[in-house]
């Protein structure tokens, strides 16, 4: 079972070898390929061979490579990550409309999960939270998601605090996002469904629409992250802290499942919601926030 993201941080040779990744550089250490799911390259003088790319692809193992700031990048998918690829697209590009009822239903245990997070902090603005999700119309008609990320960012962290300055906590938030973002890409495409067509984003600039659009639940696991450091420093002791919520454990289907594999069954059950127009088919993840 692939559980375990691996980081590379130092100049190093990447290499396979027998079901092995090989990493050169002061020390030689091997990883089996089958208990890797990221693969997070944060150097730029990091070497890798082609071999290995190829081998990485074919087990659908997620690459990420950083910039010369060690930010997220770029990402390393597959043409094809299902033996139905042409089926599945097919199906995709013919959506019925009932896929807005199942993004609905995903933004509302999106507000939920923010809600929770704000009941464990004794926040009292949590029952705002509540009431809009409740009243949360088809697509968000009335922006009830706009008007609850108001209340729940200001109650996280403090009434100045905007999503659109250039500081370290949304620094953070974004690293993490893109963290979350990058699992959701490699699930969709595992399925064989392309990251581009979304059901609410639509954005033509943007490569991962149908990412961002199932991915809104678990953005809740980053802002704890970020809450709960005493000061925050977008540096690398952050960086680290948010790349472990992919090694943490939540509950799905009644099973403690790490975040990636809870990623994997979540998106495969809103596949499959959307395949039967019901969205009681969601599987969605409990977490003691």
């Amino acid at each position: 079972m692939t559980w375990r993201t691996v980081v590379v941080k130092s100049k190093s040779r990447l290499s396979y070898k027998n079901d092995y990744l090989i990493i050169r550089n002061e020390k030689l250490n091997l990883i089996h390929l089958s208990e890797i799911s990221t693969l997070l390259i944060d150097s730029t003088a990091v070497s890798i061979t082609s071999y290995l790319i190829s081998e990485l692809m074919k087990r659908k193992i997620k690459v990420i490579f950083c910039d010369d700031k060690r930010n997220p990048q770029s990402e390393l998918i597959p043409y094809y990550g299902a033996h139905n690829s042409s089926q599945t697209i097919m199906k995709q590009i013919n959506w019925t409309l009932y896929t807005q009822k199942i993004w609905t239903r995903i933004i509302k245990e999106k507000i939920c999960n923010q809600s929770k997070l704000l009941y464990s902090l004794d926040n009292k603005n949590y029952q705002k939270l509540i009431k809009y999700s409740e009243e949360l119309q088809l697509m968000d008609s009335t922006n009830r998601e706009g008007h609850a990320a108001k209340v729940y960012f200001n109650s996280l962290f403090g009434m100045e605090f905007s999503r659109e300055e250039s500081n370290d906590i949304n620094a953070s938030l974004n690293y993490g996002y893109s963290i979350l973002l990058s699992q959701f890409n490699k699930s969709i495409v595992n399925y064989g469904y392309l990251t581009q067509i979304g059901i609410k984003h639509s954005n033509y600039f943007n490569n991962f629409n149908l990412s961002s659009d199932l991915m809104e639940p678990f953005r809740p696991l980053i802002d704890k992250i970020v809450k709960n450091t005493e000061k925050v420093y977008f540096d690398t002791s952050m960086k680290l802290s948010l790349l472990e919520v992919l090694d943490n454990k939540i509950i799905i289907k009644n099973k403690e499942q790490y975040v990636s594999n809870a990623i994997n069954i979540y998106v495969k059950s809103v596949f499959n919601a959307i395949e039967n127009e019901n969205t009681e088919l969601i599987e969605f993840y409990s977490y003691e926030f």
